[in-house]
């Protein structure tokens, strides 16, 4: 057998299985609105733990973190600091949020602004803004698998096809099993990505220096500039590694998917205990990055980093030993993909298109419109996988910029009683307007600062001020006598 052929078998196998498990894990059940998107709301600590992890450690840390360790160098270092900072704020607001979910039957976190503001065009503004910036993130994971099959496959199977097949199955687990295939698939993702990180993040600077101290020591000699700030850039130095640490901290659970898979939890001791063990996954992070720092010295001149990775496996490696990497990666894009439709579907069809099209839809009717919208959702993100060209960590930080803006609603939402509709309406659209702006202008980093983060500052500043300045309103959270005390 040729070596593509070996290769691809291999990554055909595993995601196949894959596909497999997903589509079995919803059998013997009722796929209602409930148990798609929070399947039940009865998920113990281990599936929360694989879960979380699942939409955590993604193509854009598979490739996109080797990729930014070979073309920026030091800025890459931030990825390892919003991590943790992101798990000390979960630690503190997703029981939080649990807790009110569980009380007003949520499933989105269009539902949380809904209920905490009593408003359904601001959450219509939440579940619209929501889906735009989930099209970027989805869009990094079909061109992450792309990227996958194409070098796996020594160029046999194009980008494009590789994304179009991602794009059948991916939907079609998800319309058939909801949020349990996504946990039941980052069983087998998570025990492929363990193995393939610890032999490639180990086994690559080993063969070609023999060690990763070596592999440092040579790294620093040709070329030492690259490990510090702004490493390979011009203009991502300190200021934009701690802006962009704050912005994509705060943002982490801002996302739809995330705040979404919070209501799957079956309790908020359960969200806790989650913090604390989630850091434990990023030891593989470091192993990534030292494959793309070898990359650096071994095949230099690549036009595209983010095919620094798999470049190396396929030349250090057996093509059994690729193909089995690329079926790690593959199911580190599908997994994300599958719970980034699942959320965007269920926010347009649940919180933008009912409240203002069709307030009388039932919750049935609400479970068919998202499982139509899973097919479009993905249709438009694989358009523009294919014919755009930035970087994966590129993609991400554009999404970040946008989602990272409903921290305020969020945070002040649960903690000052003061915040109104208006406010955090007007915050929210002059945070994302801003951030448009300033990243289709060309002007991020913005005198330093990551343009998000920007952005971010003044949406909060707008929601104060115009929370200060428009009458008080009740807490929506407040609204029944046996809701929890939040707010005050």
């Amino acid at each position: 057998m040729s070596p593509s052929l070996v290769a691809m078998t291999i990554i055909f196998g595993i995601v196949l299985v894959g596909a497999i498990t997903g589509i079995y894990s919803g059998f013997h059940r009722k796929m209602s609105l409930e148990q798609w998107t929070v399947a039940g709301r009865g998920f113990g600590l281990v599936f929360m733990w694989l879960l979380m992890a699942g939409e955590v450690y993604t193509t854009f840390a598979f490739l996109g973190a080797s990729g930014w360790a070979y073309s920026r160098g030091g800025p890459t270092l931030y990825i390892l600091a919003y991590l943790t900072l992101a798990y000390v704020i979960s630690f503190f607001i997703l029981p939080e949020i649990w807790e009110v979910g569980r009380k007003f039957e949520m499933h989105t976190s269009a539902d949380f602004f809904r209920q905490r503001y009593d408003s359904p065009y601001l959450a219509a503004l939440v579940a619209i803004v929501g889906v735009i910036f989930i099209v970027p993130y989805l869009q990094l994971q079909l061109t992450g698998l792309g990227i996958i099959v194409e070098v796996a496959s020594y160029q046999a199977i194009s980008r494009a096809l590789a994304m179009l097949i991602a794009f059948v199955i991916v939907a079609g687990f998800v319309f058939a099993s909801g949020i349990r295939a996504v946990a039941w698939v980052s069983v087998i993702k998570d025990v492929l990505m363990l193995v393939a990180a610890f032999s490639i993040g180990i086994g690559i600077p080993y063969h070609y220096f023999g060690g990763i101290r070596p592999m440092f020591y040579a790294l620093t000699q040709a070329k030492a500039a690259h490990l510090t700030m702004p490493g390979s850039t011009a203009h991502m130095g300190h200021a934009w590694y701690v802006s962009t640490v704050l912005l994509t901290a705060c943002g982490f659970y801002m996302w739809p998917h995330a705040f979404g898979s919070v209501f799957t939890a079956k309790s908020g001791d359960t969200l806790r205990r989650n913090a604390v063990i989630m850091p434990l996954y990023g030891i593989t992070l470091p192993l990534l990055f030292f494959v793309g720092f070898t990359a650096i010295l071994v095949i230099p001149g690549l036009k595209n980093g983010d095919l620094a990775l798999l470049t190396m496996v396929r030349q250090t490696f057996s093509p059994w030993f690729l193909g089995l990497v690329g079926g790690a990666g593959a199911l580190t894009a599908m997994v994300p993909a599958a719970v980034l439709i699942l959320s965007a579907a269920t926010l347009f069809a649940k919180n933008f298109f009912r409240p203002l099209f069709k307030p009388s839809m039932k919750d049935d009717e609400v479970a068919k419109l998202a499982k139509v919208m899973v097919v479009v959702m993905t249709g438009v993100a694989l358009y523009f996988a294919i014919y755009s060209s930035t970087t994966l960590v590129g993609l991400l930080l554009l999404a970040y910029a946008g989602i990272a803006q409903f921290f305020p609603g969020v945070i002040l939402g649960l903690c000052w009683r003061r915040v109104t509709t208006a406010g955090v309406f007007s915050g929210l659209l002059a945070g994302v307007g801003m951030a448009m702006i300033l990243v289709f202008t060309k002007h991020d980093p913005f005198f330093g600062l990551n343009a998000g983060f920007v952005a971010l500052c003044v949406n909060i500043a707008v929601t104060v001020t115009a929370s200060l300045c428009t009458p008080a309103q009740p807490n929506g959270f407040k609204e029944q006598a046996d809701a929890v005390a939040v707010g005050d």
